[in-house]
């Protein structure tokens, strides 16, 4: 069984959302990479009450993929798997069983979008969908850019994260001072 011929044009988008996502690339980590090995707790943390964490960029990038899919293939609204749009609440404490599905939605929501730009016929790149100012390709080239701005907001909440727990740790093991007594 050998592999479907895309248009240059296509795999040339296919290439930068998947570099964004999850190939090895030049630019450093993907938004997938980024996400590797982090525990519920790490994903819940914020750095300031209103600051966002790191599982609320995971359901905004799950939901913005599914908004382009929605739009390449003219869908209705109303199909994510969540209810709302764009910010979704997420539980504190979060548990890992949860945290596993928010990355599994993010995964099933780029597998999706893939699969739609994949079939997309090189002539519909330059049409702006119902509901756009923009074209196909430049929905398409600017999740890839979405992906790589989260992944840095991601790369350095977890910098943040670090940094405060080994703080902490720091202050833990001071004991007290004379100011105290």
């Amino acid at each position: 069984m050998g592999s479907v011929q895309v248009h240059p044009e296509i795999g040339l988008l296919l290439n930068l959302i998947d570099q964004a996502y999850e190939k090895k690339a030049w630019h450093g980590p993907n938004l997938r990479g980024s996400l590797r090995g982090l525990t519920a707790a790490e994903a819940v943390w914020r750095p300031h009450p209103q600051r966002r964490s790191i599982a609320e960029i995971v359901l905004h990038a799950a939901y913005w993929k599914y908004i382009v899919r929605r739009r390449l293939r003219g869908d209705k609204r109303g199909s994510f798997d969540l209810k709302g749009s764009n910010w979704f609440p997420v539980p504190a404490p979060l548990t890992e069983t949860t945290w596993r599905q928010y990355l599994q939605l993010l995964e099933r929501a780029h597998r999706d979008m893939r699969a739609v730009v994949a079939e997309l016929p090189h002539e519909r790149l330059g049409n702006k969908p119902g509901g756009s100012k923009v074209s196909n390709a430049a929905i398409i080239s600017g999740i890839a850019a979405h992906d790589l701005y989260h992944t840095g907001q991601i790369q350095l909440l977890k910098r943040l994260h670090k940094s405060e727990v080994r703080s902490q740790r720091s202050e833990s093991q001071k004991g007290p001072s004379k100011a105290d007594f």
